[in-house]
């Protein structure tokens, strides 16, 4: 009989962020061990994860105002990997990720998928904002810190366009919100204003000022903005946005229920006031309003009445939030349609049924239309996954009427012939799979169990396996220390 040898494995994996003012590349090695015996079924985990090299802070490459300079971004890539002496396809997994106002930008969806065929094995995501808000809440260690205090923890990424903010408790995401609120929002060449973005302008129209394109950096209304700024996400973290606020708020008002107690903040504005990063030639210049901002934070009396906790990483949080992956292996009684494996890069969205059968069904709808609201903003046809988690003890009967609610709740989908995807806790798939199909025999089904995973995260389904199983790899937007 052969004796059982743990087998180990290395990858390396890449995460590359494209934001609004700055663009990071970072290069990591996990090591993977089979940590099942010989007569068990394979269980293989991430054992050690190692930076390798992280690119220093680059400007991101644009072409114009609405173009992203792909050739640009293509050779900084290039040379990071020269640096960290590697070939692209020595990568095998990663996420190129273009954040802040860059997402907004003519060619972004064309930049990720140009980088993701030439840089290696991709995880691609152009993240919208809550899934940026939640990528560098996990980057920055407020998640982690959420998780070991069990506090109500705000992260606060604010860049060069955007503030994506993410809450949690106890390692569970409560809500996100994001705002018109970065330091590239008002731009200045030498002591003249060069530029004012739309949402800024909006704002000043509303107050009756006019702030325009070659007036003084100097002006006054430039500190009474930084200053409202910092109100505005103090009410917001409060729940309690005012009307007049709206010109800032990008997408939906805050929508969790927990009072935040304690805040961090991640980005560059937090590299301004926490400069962790060895800046060359002298320190850094900004020619924005990023250092006012990140005053006015400081010295902002709403803000000051929450706990505030450094962050792991400043401006750095997103690209390292950006790429580490676990593999697993499903439950072994499962319902899976072999002809629609593998599936790849299918983001996941949580639906927890509190343990409470009809309350869990009534939430459903709701929930489908979120993770649309997220992973399908536009109404593409983006598949995802529901992760159905906090599932009670169930009959005959209530397989029946969730697997009813399931079918109902996936009408609102844009495309309907996409295979539905369904991942449980517990060791529910094959009777769940089954009386989908036997309710629905047009839909194509995967249904597996026995998997943990999380909001934002993505996964990979591989083919059936000769034990009827599947292995899942868990594309985890997160770093782990």
């Amino acid at each position: 009989m052969k004796r059982y040898e743990p087998q180990k494995e290395e990858i390396l994996s890449a995460g590359i962020d494209i934001g609004t003012s700055t663009t990071k590349i970072v290069i990591s090695k996990f090591s993977l061990m089979n940590m099942a015996g010989g007569m068990h079924m394979p269980r293989i985990e991430i054992i050690n994860t190692e930076v390798l090299h992280r690119s220093p802070i680059y400007r991101t490459p644009l072409l114009s105002t609405t173009t992203i300079d792909m050739k640009a971004v293509e050779t900084l890539v290039e040379k990071e990997y020269s640096q960290a002496g590697i070939e692209p396809n020595d990568i095998q997994t990663g996420a190129v990720i273009i954040t802040g106002e860059t997402a907004t930008k003519q060619n972004a969806q064309e930049m990720v998928h140009y980088l993701s065929e030439h840089a290696g094995e991709f995880l691609v995501a152009t993240a919208g904002p809550d899934l940026e808000g939640i990528i560098a809440a996990k980057g920055s260690g407020a998640y982690e810190y959420s998780k070991k205090s069990g506090k109500v923890m705000a992260n606060i990424d604010i860049g060069g366009g955007t503030a994506n903010v993410a809450v949690y408790k106890s390692g569970k995401l409560c809500g996100t919100c994001t705002l018109h609120i970065g330091g590239r929002l008002i731009e200045f060449n030498g002591n003249h204003i060069q530029s004012v973005s739309p949402p800024i302008k909006k704002l000043f129209q509303q107050w009756g000022t006019t702030v325009r394109e070659g007036d003084s950096r100097h002006l006054p209304e430039i500190k009474k903005l930084t200053d409202y700024m910092a109100a505005v996400i103090a009410r917001m973290l409060k729940g309690e946005l005012l009307v007049s606020d709206h010109p800032l708020l990008l997408g939906h008002e805050p929508n969790w229920q927990d009072e935040i107690e304690t805040i961090m903040f991640s980005g560059g504005i937090s590299e301004c006031i926490y400069k962790y990063e060895t800046l060359s030639a002298g320190g850094a210049h900004y020619d924005d309003i990023g250092e006012l901002l990140a005053a006015s934070l400081r010295e902002s009396q709403e803000l000051s009445s929450w706990t505030w906790v450094k962050p792991e990483e400043t401006v750095r949080a997103t690209v390292l939030g950006a790429g580490t992956q676990t593999t697993e292996i499903s439950g072994a009684t499962i319902h899976a349609e072999s002809n629609d494996l593998p599936i790849r890069n299918l983001p996941v969205y949580q639906v927890r049924l509190g343990h409470e059968l009809q309350e869990g069904i009534m939430k459903m709808s709701e929930a489908v239309k979120n993770a649309m609201d997220i992973y399908d903003p536009q109404r593409e046809g983006q598949n995802f996954a529901l992760y159905i988690s906090e599932i009670p003890y169930l009959g005959f009967r209530d397989v029946q009427a969730l697997a009813a609610s399931i079918l109902e709740s996936m009408q609102l989908k844009p495309n309907r012939k996409q295979p539905l995807v369904i991942v449980l806790e517990s060791d529910h798939a094959k009777v769940l799979g089954q009386t989908i199909k036997v309710q629905n025999p047009s839909q194509s089904i995967i249904c597996i169990d026995q998997i943990r995973v999380e909001h934002g995260d993505y996964i990979d389904i591989g083919h059936l396996l000769q034990t009827s199983v599947v292995p899942v790899v868990i594309k985890t937007l997160t770093f782990h220390h």
